[in-house]
């Protein structure tokens, strides 16, 4: 806090609007450029969470934990799987998205009955049945696997009624692969098309790129544990509970060693705050304050405008090339080097970077200072 105290023999001029001594017109400037990013603004809750983390770790308040952002997501993804199997836990969005992840098998209030299942089940067979048998490799491939799925291990709490243990969690980690797949690969069809004519080359690794598995592996590997633990729990358990969830969320969240993501981990549980808040809202145990997403809204950007003047280094690179697209590059000439009497190290990236000032403009004599003819 001492260091705050400080101040600096300067004006706006020699720190902020080094591009121009008029307020007003570097003022335009940067709106003109703003206005044009209007849409693309984001400085959410976990953006500044992760910002103030970063700086506690620069400042060596706290340590990094090794796969800390893995530890995070175990925890986040054990809670919402919680909520998902609670009735009314999830609504919206959220349980939609997580239904479609793991399977609507996975929900306790289950829209059809058992014998209902069986039923559809027998209803089907009965439909094969009355077609003529095609004698041919993919109806005996189809049979056989139908086989293998239906006759196997199945608790009767399970309600995968139409594949076994064994199978129910193969297929979703199969299927979950290739979303994800499909995912990386729709993410990098514009920067590979871009270089279609001059590099052709890159085209083939649209489908055979490292990322494209590796969030595949991820989301596969994500339902077949939790489904595979569900699955084992009930076998242990003799029942279906709620908090089989937690133990499988927690454990299924490993699968993000295949694609380490703080992006992810900080979101999801920025997300799964919200969603604590709200549902303590609803219970009556928790205040509810007018203008909570504006205030939370404004203390982020500012946290992560500060963190962009005084310590570049612990805003995450892509929120920092956000902000220089957003000002048209303005926020990179800055004179940082008059505040690092502050200790935050603001001039760290900026070392190389001298602003020309007019020195009929500026309260001490400028370094580079702009030669008139």
């Amino acid at each position: 806090m001492a260091a705050l105290s400080k101040s600096i023999p300067h004006n706006c001029y020699e720190i902020g609007h080094t591009w121009h001594p008029s307020c007003g017109v570097s003022f335009v400037q940067i709106t003109r450029g703003a206005l044009e990013e209007s849409l693309k603004i984001y400085a959410p809750l976990y953006l500044a969470t992760e910002t103030l983390f970063r700086m506690a770790v620069a400042r060596g308040t706290i340590t990094t934990l090794r796969n800390g952002e893995v530890l995070l997501f175990c925890i986040t993804a054990a809670m919402y799987m919680f909520f998902f199997r609670c009735k009314d836990g999830l609504k919206g969005f959220t349980f939609s998205a997580l239904r479609f992840i793991v399977g609507k098998e996975e929900i306790p209030t289950h829209s059809y009955s058992p014998e209902a299942a069986y039923a559809k089940v027998e209803q089907k067979t009965e439909k094969h049945e009355e077609k003529p048998r095609r004698l041919n490799i993919i109806a005996l491939i189809r049979k056989l696997v139908e086989s293998v799925c239906k006759h196997g291990p199945r608790h009767r709490c399970c309600k995968h009624y139409e594949d076994n243990c064994i199978s129910y969690c193969i297929k979703g980690f199969i299927r979950m692969f290739s979303v994800g797949y499909l995912i990386q690969c729709c993410l990098r069809i514009p920067s590979a098309f871009r270089h279609l004519f001059t590099q052709p080359s890159r085209l083939f690794s649209l489908f055979y790129n490292k990322e494209n598995f590796q969030l595949g592996a991820f989301l596969g590997s994500f339902v077949s544990i939790y489904k595979g633990t569900s699955c084992f729990l009930r076998w242990v358990r003799n029942l279906d509970d709620e908090l089989h969830a937690i133990i499988a969320g927690f454990l299924a969240g490993v699968s993000m060693m295949f694609y380490k993501s703080t992006t992810i981990s900080m979101y999801l549980a920025s997300k799964l705050v919200e969603t604590m808040y709200f549902k303590g809202i609803e219970a009556g145990k928790v205040p509810y304050f007018p203008h909570a997403d504006t205030i939370i809204y404004s203390i982020s950007t500012a946290i992560c405008f500060q963190a962009a003047v005084m310590e570049v280094q612990t805003l995450r690179p892509s929120y920092w090339k956000f902000l220089l697209r957003l000002t048209k590059g303005k926020f990179a000439v800055m004179n940082r080097k008059v505040l690092d009497v502050f200790g935050t190290g603001a001039s760290k990236h900026f070392q190389d970077f001298i602003p020309r000032l007019d020195p009929r403009y500026t309260t001490v004599t400028p370094e580079l200072p702009i030669e008139f003819s």
